[in-house]
């Protein structure tokens, strides 16, 4: 039942893009995705099921996890003037993980 629930709260925020995305307040399609809707399962998950550090701790490296995002962004923003739509996604996913590694291999070193 949780899993469905997951997939339906997914499906859902598609659904929302979609509409939105024909509006012709277009732009806040790129807010949705920044509710915390998997943020809001994580922490459940977490805070039920470990110490109040560890939620708090899963807290900070959210915040953290911004930067990636940003790269994302900053990324797709150059390159949709240089390539096409799919290759500039595909550019940007790649520039988000690499950042996201770089924040996940500079905070284990630090957490340890």
């Amino acid at each position: 039942m949780d899993l469905i629930f997951k997939a339906t709260l997914g499906a859902a925020v598609v659904v929302i893009l979609a509409m939105l995305a024909k509006t012709k307040n277009y732009y806040i399609a790129g807010l949705v995705p920044l509710f915390p809707t998997f943020a809001l399962i994580a922490h459940y998950i977490v805070g039920k099921g470990r110490s109040l550090d560890d939620l708090k701790t899963t807290i900070v490296f959210g915040m953290w996890s911004i930067i990636p995002y940003f790269v994302y962004l900053a990324t797709l923003y150059v390159m949709v003037d240089r390539m096409r739509l799919e290759a500039s996604l595909a550019v940007a996913a790649v520039a988000w993980l690499m950042a996201a590694t770089v924040l996940v291999t500079v905070w284990v070193r630090l957490q340890a």
